[in-house]
């Protein structure tokens, strides 16, 4: 049985105002498909480096997040360059990006 899936510009609008009570800068960076678009997360640490996150399912059949930048942060150039490849396959995609450099952001599914 398959679970409803949130629509994701309804995610995005939630994760910003969770952002806003932890005091973080969320900033919509492209606007993707209210329905179904596919979500990029970048963690931008500043000094500490940046990450970028996407969904992805766990092996219980959840919903989780995959490190697409691997599992340190890197420099912030590398995924800027990730964001526009990605952008410029799918154009439907969110991307949203989180301040974050005292590595206090937080999502409720696990990060593989």
């Amino acid at each position: 049985m398959f679970s409803p899936r949130l629509k994701s510009e309804l995610w995005i609008k939630a994760h910003i105002r969770r952002c806003q009570t932890l005091d973080l800068e969320a900033l919509l960076r492209h606007r993707g498909d209210v329905d179904a678009g596919g979500i990029l997360l970048k963690i931008n640490g500043f000094d500490r480096g940046s990450q970028l996150l996407e969904p992805t399912m766990a092996m219980d059949g959840g919903r989780a997040w995959m490190r697409s930048t691997g599992p340190q942060p890197v420099d912030d150039r590398h995924v800027e360059e990730m964001i526009e490849k990605r952008l410029a396959r799918d154009r439907d995609l969110w991307v949203l990006e989180i301040e974050d450099p005292h590595g206090r952001h937080q999502l409720d599914e696990p990060i593989l």
